[in-house]
């Protein structure tokens, strides 16, 4: 099912040939943020709705992110994926998740996202649309059993599921934490607005293409990866053998959460700076996010990566280019410290607490 998923979504070439999909979507959304008329802008909502439509056009075939009964039902879901169920660690005390709603809200938003997905499969299966994309692949692999087994409809569903979850919400609150770290540090969002209008000088909007050119601009996904990595304790593993870890024995079964945000923040590793905001200290350095380097894995290393790298970096980086080369960037004038600050939200993936709101004005 995973290689059904990068054959068909996630390689490379795939990806590249989403790019006019990309390139509307991110024109929509600077338009939207041009008829503001430099008034604050929620850039939560706005960089979350941009990547359910890039998401939903390319895997369900059309935009859902517009309907409200769906976004909070999104909402909802990703929160209960951050959510502390003391049944599956302590099974006699299961009745508390129970007592306390959390079994009724599981299966509440388990019916209700069903639901929704089966009206997704449902109309491809009449024939909706004439695009084909990543939900008519599935049923085509489905009528003609090419992967050698057969995939039923629940598991078409569950692999939709994850492919739209896992490349919507982590996506959107990386550009949310780069956002506010560039703005709460002028003179960085200065540098990289220079070299993203030196680049694309005498154009309206920045291309795929332009990105090589842009070493700030990568300095500066870098470093907010480091720092606020989307999902900090990434998803649980599991250890399939007996290991020896420094003095401790961790048996086969065991299960294994990453600290992505500490490795990030090890002074060891990154210096007695290494809780701030500083891209310049990846201009000369070789290490990378893709799995390579340990010091950086916010999207895990070895066989069970993240296999939506490409598929979130290519989006990630051609809508903060706009976004810099589009327009300059303030706060509002009367900002308290939620709107300044980094304080953030429980979940799965961790965004702000309080939405970003900016003010965006037409280049000086």
């Amino acid at each position: 099912m995973k290689s059904v998923c990068v054959l068909h979504l996630l390689r490379n070439k795939m990806v590249r040939s989403f790019g006019n999909v990309r390139e509307e979507e991110i024109s929509l959304m600077m338009e939207k943020i041009r008829k503001s008329s430099s008034l604050p802008v929620n850039l939560s909502e706005i960089l979350a709705s941009l990547t359910n439509d890039v998401v939903s056009r390319v895997a369900l075939g059309k935009k859902y992110g517009g309907e409200t009964d769906f976004k909070e039902l999104l909402e909802r879901f990703i929160r209960l994926l951050g959510v502390f169920s003391v049944g599956t660690y302590v099974p006699l005390l299961a009745w508390i998740d129970w007592i306390r709603g959390l079994d009724a809200e599981v299966e509440k938003t388990k019916n209700e996202f069903d639901e929704f997905l089966e009206r997704v499969v449902q109309d491809h299966v009449d024939g909706y649309g004439d695009r084909n994309d990543f939900v008519d692949i599935l049923l085509a692999i489905q009528r003609n059993k090419s992967v050698g087994f057969e995939i039923d409809r629940l598991s078409i569903k569950a692999i939709i599921l994850d492919a739209f979850v896992g490349g919507t919400d982590t996506t959107s609150a990386l550009m949310e934490w780069e956002m506010t770290e560039l703005l709460r540090h002028p003179k960085f969002l200065k540098r990289l607005q220079e070299e993203v209008r030196t680049v694309c000088k005498g154009r309206s909007i920045v291309l795929e293409d332009d990105i090589q050119a842009m070493g700030y601009l990568r300095a500066v996904i870098k470093e907010t990866l480091r720092l606020h990595p989307p999902v900090p304790l990434m998803v649980p593993h599991e250890s399939t053998e007996d290991v020896k870890l420094g003095d401790y024995h961790v048996p086969a079964g065991t299960q294994v959460m990453i600290n992505v945000w500490a490795i990030g923040r090890e002074v060891a590793t990154w210096g007695p700076d290494a809780d701030e905001f500083k891209p310049e200290r990846h201009l000369d350095t070789p290490a990378d996010f893709r799995g390579q380097d340990f010091e950086l894995i916010p999207f895990g290393a070895g066989r069970r990566m993240c296999p939506g790298i490409s598929f979130a970096v290519v989006l990630n980086e051609l809508v903060l280019a706009n976004l810099m080369h589009g327009f300059d960037w303030r706060f509002p004038v009367k900002s308290t410290e939620d709107q300044t600050g980094v304080a953030e939200s429980t979940g799965l993936a961790i965004h702000r607490m309080f939405p970003l709101y900016a003010i965006a004005s037409s280049p000086t």
